[in-house]
């Protein structure tokens, strides 16, 4: 912000003159980018040109913070309070020319329509979009949607985000529609206890927009065609789910427009490199917390290395680090075996077993490496490894115990 102005001249001023001195110099402050996480998704996201809608109570800092996006971005910021306006200030008021029968009737945009129009780019805030009445919200469908406010079209340089109020805390509030909830990305908006304290101080984070990797595009856009692909055609189901309830129609959930929007998102995270904790949010702001879970499981088992791989070389694979996903390459690696069950596939099964015991937690080796000891051949040694896994001392035992059974029941 610019630096306040303090007056000089010798004259006494007026106190009014002098509040707004006082007034200017609260209202100075600097920004830094320090990490946030929701400030993250919603520039992602901005930058993504997907329609984002952010949920939270009132007096969270919801217009704060599209106030800072829009001046770190250098776009203007146009807000319209959707909830104190008509159906035409979006449809556009008929306009009856000389010559109607020939030449229509024209549906006149307003004017901060045509101010972005003029501006060719900004920041279109819908604020208190759920305390409009169903009526207005119906007219912002093809605002949302199509960018379209009369018989204007929005340029490509203008991005629309929205803020809403839960129907607990709105003033009136209603539900959204569902074809208007499932136009958005949902994001819900916290404070953050530092942030807060930190900007009242006089420094509050800095929005910028990701940084894309041009030698990524392509390989992001195969990532996540394949990922949304790979679960859709495993679960078919999801494809389309509208709630049953009312409250969760108004918020995020799949249909084939908001699956679209979760693999641009998916190829935009992934061309930027972005966080987990950041892509979390806005998967399942798209499609729902549990199609989008599911979404990003299939993500996580997409980036597992291929057990037959692993077989070919177990001392060069590379384990994951969280414990979940190293027992699905555990897991997978076993049943890779027991599909095709071979003296050198065995034993690299028991060297990549003692490598995650030595590496990662040993606990997670139990139930793996209990599977693979069952699969033992009779003419099969038992390999040294197995005395190395502390909290499968017993195994060994247990590998003679299966031979003497296998050999019992010959």
């Amino acid at each position: 912000m610019p630096p306040a102005v303090i007056r000089t001249d010798t004259h006494p001023p007026a106190q009014l003159d002098v509040a707004a001195d006082l007034i200017a110099l609260l209202g100075t402050s600097a920004t830094e980018l320090r990490p946030d996480p929701q400030l993250e998704a919603l520039t992602l996201a901005v930058a993504a040109d997907l329609p984002v809608l952010l949920w939270g109570a009132p007096g969270i800092g919801k217009t704060a913070a599209l106030t800072q996006l829009a001046a770190s971005l250098d776009l203007p910021l146009t807000t319209v309070i959707a909830s104190v306006h008509e159906p035409s200030d979006f449809a556009g008021l008929p306009v009856v020319g000389d010559d109607p029968a020939n030449q229509g009737v024209p549906m006149a945009p307003p004017d901060w329509a045509v101010r972005l129009v003029h501006a060719g780019r900004g920041l279109l805030f819908l604020d208190e979009l759920s305390t409009a009445p169903p009526a207005v919200q119906a007219a912002l469908l093809r605002l949302v949607l199509e960018r379209r406010v009369g018989s204007l079209r929005l340029p490509p340089g203008v991005r629309i985000v929205a803020a809403a109020n839960p129907r607990t805390s709105a003033a009136d509030g209603w539900e959204l529609s569902p074809p208007l909830a499932n136009r958005f990305v949902h994001l819900q908006w916290s404070h953050d206890h530092e942030v807060v304290v930190r900007g009242l101080g006089g420094t509050w984070p800095r929005a910028a927009l990701p940084r894309l990797d041009p030698a990524r595009l392509a390989g992001a856009v195969e990532h996540a065609r394949r990922a949304v692909c790979t679960l859709l055609s495993a679960r078919p189901t999801l494809v389309h789910r509208l709630p049953t309830s009312e409250a969760g129609r108004g918020g995020a959930w799949p249909s084939p427009r908001s699956w679209e929007m979760a693999l641009r998102l998916i190829a935009f995270a992934a061309a930027a490199d972005t966080s987990r904790d950041v892509l979390s949010a806005l998967v399942r702001g798209a499609v729902g917390d549990g199609p989008g879970l599911e979404l990003l499981a299939s993500l996580d088992r997409m980036d597992l290395p291929d057990p037959e791989e692993v077989l070919a070389d177990p001392l060069a694979a590379t384990l994951p680090e969280r414990g979940d996903l190293r027992q699905a390459v555990l897991d997978a690696v076993v049943e890779a075996v027991r599909r095709r069950p071979e003296r050198a596939r065995w034993d690299a099964a028991w060297t990549l077993l003692g490598r995650a015991a030595e590496t990662g937690a040993p606990d997670l080796v139990v139930v793996p490496a209990a599977t693979l000891a069952r699969l033992r051949r009779e003419d099969w040694d038992v390999p040294p490894v197995i005395d190395r896994l502390t909290p499968v001392a017993s195994l060994s035992r247990g590998a003679d115990e299966t031979a003497a059974r296998v050999a019992a029941g010959r």
